[in-house]
């Protein structure tokens, strides 16, 4: 039987004496969450004892908000070397103990055994285990993978769907899309968020293909549609493809680093790339760092094959951030880069991406060495000294 909000998480959690970077400082404060939102931010809350609430102490501890990871493959990916070559689905803990609160889930090359419904049904199985799940809609291929049958109606009419992605370009995986349609499914995420009340983002897959962001760089300048409704994606893959992607942000559009990981063919690695771009004048605001989790990490030979196969894995985003820190980005700026980017770029920041009252309660109490101690999402707290409390319905 599914657990109701009373069983799930406490009526009021009062979170005391800890850091809190929000993500911009605010100094030691306490926070009182009511039910799944954060209610109050002060220097002291005392509380009358009928409130009854569960107090954790957090002093000599830093208070951040719950990372965003914009890129995940939920359902697993790959197959690009048969079936035997498909990636496994993630699992709630795995999400929660690498520290993010907030998934948005894609399907990637396979689109023939991985379909956007069951993508849509396991961010629901996810939401409904205790953390917020979204998805894109389409996939690498053209014609785009849809549940409506519409881009437009898909991101106008069902909740969680935010945008569309990751469409292939510049990729030999990709269906080698015309200009004209790659304008189409643009104006179609466009229209489909304005109907719905969404980002109606453009998710693109940048691979290593001499055009590199050619055509979308074509697209902002040949059409209406504003720069900031693109996001391309994996633009550290390699040094030449970083350099476009630097003048693409020069002109004021956004762009989104792949975690380094387990993704040791990527050139620049996560942090050379955020650390390229700052140096060129790209502000921190116009940077999102991503995942890739559970999708494939093939790397080809000079005639397409398979030579070597690996797995994503989300906790690199909490890793590649902490190597961030150490390249000696500021606890503020870095944070930016996970939580307050990413949920600004997925039209989620009404919600989640910063500590505020009102805002979801989805924050992260991190030890002095700025490891993971606890784990809070929409108020219920999920990992507790490094242990995950709660795991998915069929976890062992």
């Amino acid at each position: 039987m599914q657990p109701t909000d009373a069983q799930q998480k406490p009526m009021f959690t009062l979170i005391t004496g800890g850091s809190v970077y929000a993500p911009e400082p605010l100094g030691r404060r306490d926070i009182l969450i009511a039910g799944r939102v954060i209610a109050r931010i002060a220097e002291r809350i005392d509380l009358p004892a009928e409130f009854k609430p569960v107090v954790i102490r957090a002093k000599g501890k830093t208070i951040v908000p719950g990372l965003v990871d914009l890129h995940v493959h939920l359902l697993g990916g790959g197959g690009e070397a048969g079936p035997w070559s498909r990636t496994p689905e993630i699992t709630l803990s795995k999400i929660t103990r690498a520290g993010v609160t907030t998934v948005v889930g894609l399907l990637g090359t396979d689109d023939v055994s991985r379909r956007p419904e069951t993508l849509l049904a396991k961010a629901m199985q996810l939401d409904q285990e205790g953390i917020s799940a979204y998805i894109y809609s389409g996939s690498y291929q053209l014609p785009l993978a849809t549940i409506t049958g519409s881009l437009r109606k898909d991101i106008a009419l069902i909740p969680k769907v935010v945008g569309v992605g990751e469409v292939a370009v510049s990729d030999h995986r990709s269906s080698q899309p015309s200009f004209e349609e790659l304008c189409r499914i643009a104006a179609e995420a466009r229209i489909g968020g304005m109907l719905g009340g969404k980002a109606g983002l453009v998710h693109l897959h940048m691979g290593a293909g001499p055009r590199r962001l050619d055509p979308v760089i074509r697209m902002v300048r040949e059409t209406e549609i504003p720069i900031g409704q693109f996001l391309p994606t994996h633009l550290n893959r390699t040094q030449t493809l970083m350099e476009h992607a630097v003048e693409f942000a020069k002109m004021g559009g956004n762009i989104d680093i792949t975690a380094s990981g387990q993704n040791l063919h990527f050139h620049p690695t996560s942090v050379e790339a955020i650390q390229m771009a700052l140096e060129a004048g790209v502000t921190i605001d116009q940077i999102t760092l991503s995942s890739d989790s559970n999708g494939s990490m093939p790397i080809f030979d000079a005639k397409g094959n398979v030579t070597k196969l690996g797995v994503g894995d989300i906790q690199c985003l909490f890793d590649d951030w902490r190597m961030l820190l150490k390249a000696g980005l500021s606890l503020e700026d870095s944070l930016k880069i996970v939580t307050a980017n990413p949920a600004r770029r997925v039209g989620l920041f009404e919600s989640k991406g910063s500590l505020e009252v009102g805002k979801d309660a989805d924050l992260l109490i991190l030890n002095r060495e700025l490891g993971i101690d606890s784990v809070l999402a929409r108020g219920r707290l999920m990992v507790d000294r490094g242990r995950a409390l709660l795991k998915g319905t069929f976890e062992e």
